[in-house]
């Protein structure tokens, strides 16, 4: 039988298009239990390496016939091994290129929409990791929001599109994930844009972004307009695309809220958080389309692969929009904030550029799941 090697972006599709694969997980079982590769309708048996290294007799029932197979490790090379024996017992195989390294990096991107004077939008899927990123496209430039530290891929999908990067925008000051936004206004020229009061300890130049400035992508009057919203971040700053997009960076995800504890600052920024949902939010147009920063389930994702829902709906359905009392609120945020995202301070730290880890640190750092939200 044959052994063949399957990418990031094949199992991607897989998610969207909805179909069936069985994940055999040969990772140690508390970092599968972490965070493992999820998809609507796969299913899974984790069985960790060393259990195999003699043989994968004793696991062959509890493999399927009928389903399409692939064995996942964290960097490729005990998953090879397994499939390799898996192919020699008779089954036809796979294992995913680059491992769980290369799952927590791909990213998928997929248009959302188009905009005025012939402006497109693009939503970038950080699958593996639940970061969600965008490409604003109009008249041969771009602006790029929230990018991953993955700038080559941003890159190349500019040049593909044949537009200029001129302006990288964060919403936040991210503690989740490292930000391209630096390394790509460096290789391009482009902007670097921040918000002042999540930017009082970085160490390079970066444009200010205050409250209701907007920024011109292209001569067809495609406006990014700012909107101060803190409580995920003193300085979380959301974005109106085009009278139609909101981009609420952490604030506000479709199926959950921000979480306000990543500078330790949870009980002050409470405060900041409820106003900003349930004051400016409110004020909005409930027919803009809210984009997030992350998303937390796969159930999250339309059938398209993108992550986006009206904020009207969002306003009848997200369980953080609709407590009324806000010692309620105060209490629902405080007592349900999951555990801090692995080597979150470290993080921020690079964020801010106090601290420069390589490639590989970087890796490290952000592995495992998105823990932006309140549960």
């Amino acid at each position: 039988m044959a052994m063949q090697e399957m990418t990031a972006g094949q199992v991607t599709k897989k998610i969207i298009n909805n179909e069936e694969l069985f994940i055999l997980d040969v990772r140690n079982q508390d970092a599968f239990e972490d965070w493992k590769i999820e998809g609507y309708r796969f299913s899974y048996l984790n069985i960790p390496y060393f259990e195999l290294i003699d043989g994968v007799k004793g696991i062959m029932e509890q493999l399927p016939k009928d389903k399409d197979i692939l064995v996942v490790c964290a960097k490729e090379g005990s998953s090879v091994m397994v499939a390799e024996m898996l192919s020699e017992a008779g089954l036809d195989v796979s294992y995913l290129k680059g491992g769980m390294k290369a799952w927590s990096e791909h990213l998928e991107p997929i248009k959302v929409g188009d905009l005025n004077g012939n402006g497109e939008l693009y939503q970038f899927v950080r699958i593996g990791k639940g970061c969600l990123s965008y490409m604003v496209v109009s008249d041969g430039e771009a602006a790029i929001i929230d990018p991953t530290r993955m700038a080559t891929v941003f890159m190349d999908f500019a040049e593909e599109k044949h537009v200029a990067i001129k302006h990288v925008l964060d919403t936040h000051l991210h503690a989740d994930h490292i930000s391209g936004g630096r390394v790509l206004a460096e290789k391009t020229g482009a902007s670097y844009w921040l918000p002042p009061r999540d930017a009082t300890e970085v160490t390079f130049s970066y444009q200010p972004l205050e409250d209701e400035q907007v920024i011109h992508v292209g001569t067809t009057k495609i406006d990014i307009q700012a909107l101060y919203t803190p409580g995920h971040t003193i300085g979380s700053t959301s974005f109106i695309i085009d009278q139609a997009y909101l981009l609420t960076g952490d604030i506000l995800f479709i199926d959950s809220i921000g979480r306000p504890d990543l500078a330790g600052k949870a009980d002050d920024w409470v405060g900041d958080l409820r106003k900003s949902l349930y004051t400016r939010y409110q004020q909005l147009s409930e027919e803009l389309v809210v984009l997030p920063a992350h998303f937390m389930i796969m159930a999250e994702l339309n059938e398209d692969g993108t992550v986006g829902k009206k904020l009207g709906d969002l306003f009848k359905e997200n369980h953080g929009l609709n407590v009324t009392d806000e010692h309620a609120f105060r209490k629902m945020v405080t007592e349900n904030l999951p555990p801090q995202p692995n080597a979150y301070q470290e993080i921020r730290e690079t964020n801010m550029g106090k601290i420069t880890p390589d490639t590989e640190k970087q890796r490290e750092m952000e592995i495992g799941p998105n823990r932006c939200a309140v549960r």
